[in-house]
């Protein structure tokens, strides 16, 4: 968790380091910081001081070049004054390209800033509840997670756009930085689950928003610079009488989009003959008894696929695969045979986000022939199976089974083939950019006067490339909601942020969805702004006739329109869903 301490001290001395970073975090709290609150607006005020007196020292070019950059911003005057009190930023702008990796620099700061202020919390604040201490754990380690993200965008970004292909590097810079403003609501959303936790919000509120709205503005830019850039080269390919994006992305790339899932069946075929590299078993015939054992026993950021087979069993237990776990793959004996399981959630004490009985992390994982559960049943209110938040992870043959709150697909990109989710209320939500394909997706019976929602996802800013797409899937009611689904209003989302996107395509639905399709959140809130969409659904839940009359909502027409949300287009899948050896389609 404290791996931010490595950014800023290279001492191999582990306790030197612990007492450097000690005696700076405590000079650092004690002189800039009367309260929280006023520290953060002693921070913003000092930065439009610096910005004023550094404005004046700025040259003609630098100047115009940050005005420019910051002009396709939400929040100008921030992107502005943060950046031209950089020292020597006169030497250091000369594109938007500078301009971008300047504000990732500021972002990283405000961030360490933040990460000081919560580990001083944890320490010295008396009478926390413990699920106010598991929310500010919660957040030291998003808060790292963060800048690990902003690290890998500021390497990227001085890269491109040599190292990859223009689309690629696209969509990499905007999965991390998208990553990054998730993260700081995340931390807020600890705190939301009883009234005395909203102190301790507030006490957090504008350092996290702060940071968020640096990270906003970064984003703005690299999209900005990135669609620029990909016009300009496409216009280029049209004038020389190349071929469409999507076969110039093929050339790029070297990988070539599959036109029939038996090609898919082909890797799978494959992947079956996959050796373990660790085995466990709850009968101790394998190398561990325990799936977290396991895990603990893998290699860090592994360059290969690291196999951990987990034998028929149930195991009580709940697994976390860290960052540094990277390229893990959980092979199971049978979704039905191999179980993970556990009970933690809210209404005993948890935060939604500590609450999943297995949590990903580590990037390129792997799941398959695995069930993943959490029984604390529809009265415990959030209680997660699942939480992924690792990039480019994908399941195959997965049952995902709880009630409120069921997968928490947390952010990155992410992919789910031929697996069964089942929940009550909200029970796919998250802000990653995921895609699922041939899923069962069911409606449970909930607890007495609740409504079920599928979905509640959760983008926080318009530029974020990330929502939830349902393709090809089958979205249903198991057997103990069927016959009483007209007690059960269910719904297909609701909008959990202001900009949340939702996309059901080529999927059956059954007529346990209401003829309304979506319901709100609580009032008018995102209805104007959120982005539902469908595009030709099948069966009685399908229809389109009295679905709801918001602003966001709209029925797709046009193919090339909801080409955008498929599996090569959404999540960049030509680059990397092949080599995970699940069957997938790439487009319509």
């Amino acid at each position: 968790m404290k791996q931010i301490f490595d950014r800023i001290s290279d001492s191999s001395d582990k306790n030197k380091k612990k007492l450097f970073l000690s005696l700076f975090a405590t000079l650092l709290l004690v002189t800039s910081v009367v309260t929280i609150g006023v520290e953060v607006n002693s921070h913003k005020n000092s930065n439009n001081n610096n910005a004023t007196s550094s404005s004046l020292s700025l040259s003609h070019h630098s100047h115009t070049i940050i005005k420019s950059a910051c002009s396709s911003t939400f929040y100008p005057e921030l992107c502005f004054s943060a950046i031209s009190s950089e020292p020597g930023i006169t030497h250091k702008v000369s594109t938007h390209k500078d301009v971008i990796e300047l504000s990732l620099n500021v972002t990283t700061r405000a961030v360490e800033h933040n990460f000081f202020i919560l580990e001083k919390l944890l320490k010295t604040q008396k009478g926390l509840s413990n699920r106010e201490k598991t929310a500010l754990h919660d957040c030291l380690e998003i808060i790292d997670e963060t800048l690990d993200e902003l690290q890998e965008a500021r390497d990227d970004i001085r890269l491109y756009p040599n190292k990859k292909t223009l689309y690629q590097h696209a969509d990499d810079l905007k999965t991390l930085i998208s990553s990054a403003i998730t993260n700081q609501f995340t931390c807020l959303d600890g705190f939301s689950h009883e009234d005395a936790d909203k102190k301790v919000r507030e006490v957090l509120e504008k350092g996290l928003v702060h940071v968020e709205h640096l990270c906003s503005n970064s984003l703005a830019m690299t999209k900005n610079m990135t669609d620029n850039d990909i016009a300009n080269y496409e216009q280029k390919m049209m004038v020389v009488g190349k071929k469409n994006r999507k076969l110039m992305e093929e050339e790029e790339t070297g990988v070539k989009w599959p036109e029939w899932i038996s090609t898919g069946d082909r890797r799978l075929l494959q992947a079956t003959a996959v050796k373990a590299d660790l085995v466990v078993a709850a009968d101790g015939s394998g190398n561990f008894k325990t799936v977290s054992a396991a895990v603990a026993a893998a290699p860090e950021k592994s360059s290969k696929r690291f196999v951990i087979r987990i034998k028929a069993g149930v195991y009580r237990e709940n697994v976390e695969v860290p960052k540094k776990k990277t390229n893990i793959m959980f092979l199971g004996d049978g979704k039905t045979n191999t179980i993970i399981t556990g009970s933690r959630n809210v209404k005993d004490g948890s935060t939604t986000f500590h609450s999943a009985t297995v949590a990903i992390v580590g990037g390129q994982f792997l799941a398959r022939d695995i069930t993943f559960d959490n029984t604390a049943g529809p009265s415990k209110h959030q209680a997660v199976a699942l939480r992924v938040g690792a990039d480019l992870s994908a399941f195959y043959n997965c049952d995902i089974l709880a009630y409120q709150d069921t997968l928490y697909v947390h952010s990155n990109r992410q992919f789910f083939v031929n697996s069964l989710i089942a929940g009550t209320v909200d029970f796919i939500f998250g802000n990653s950019a995921v895609v699922f394909q041939n899923c069962d997706i069911h409606a449970r019976r909930p607890d007495s006067g609740q409504k079920n929602m599928v979905t509640a996802q959760g983008r926080v800013d318009p530029n974020q490339n990330t929502g939830i797409v349902i393709q090809k899937c089958r979205i249903g009611a198991t057997s103990d909601l069927e016959p009483v689904k007209k007690n059960f209003p269910t719904y297909l989302g609701r909008p959990w942020k202001e900009y949340s996107r939702t996309v059901i395509m080529e999927t059956t639905i059954s007529d346990v969805i209401d003829p309304a399709g979506w319901h709100e959140w609580n009032g008018n809130f995102a209805l104007n702004t959120l982005v539902y969409r469908e595009y030709q659904n099948t069966g009685p839940g399908a229809v389109t006739t009295n679905r709801v009359a918001w602003k966001g909502f709209k029925v797709i027409t046009n193919a090339a329109e909801a080409q955008a949300f498929t599996a090569g287009s959404f999540i960049a899948g030509s680059n990397w869903l092949p080599s995970t050896g699940f069957p997938f389609t790439l487009g319509l």
